[in-house]
């Protein structure tokens, strides 16, 4: 069996992948400011949560499991919450 040979990244894809990474926090953290401001009904807030999720699938589009880990919980606290749910 022949081993995988891995290259390291150019600058360039560093770069890329920083400004991706970038955006998606933007994203985020815009989506969890506009919720917590409490103006926004609870079908309004799912709506904002799945369009950034979306986003996040589009700048990495095979790590929906990382963002399950890391971004969903967040976004599950905040609802509860601000929506009193439990």
């Amino acid at each position: 069996m022949i081993p995988k040979l891995r290259r390291d990244p150019t600058q360039a894809e560093i770069d890329e992948e920083s400004r991706r990474a970038r955006r998606l926090r933007i994203v985020v953290n815009l989506t969890l400011d506009l919720i917590s401001q409490g103006q926004l009904r609870y079908d309004e807030a799912l709506e904002l949560v799945a369009a950034a999720r979306r986003v996040a699938l589009q700048l990495f589009p095979e790590k929906g499991g990382t963002y399950d880990l890391i971004y969903a919980p967040k976004f599950h606290r905040l609802l509860r919450q601000m929506y009193r749910i439990q």
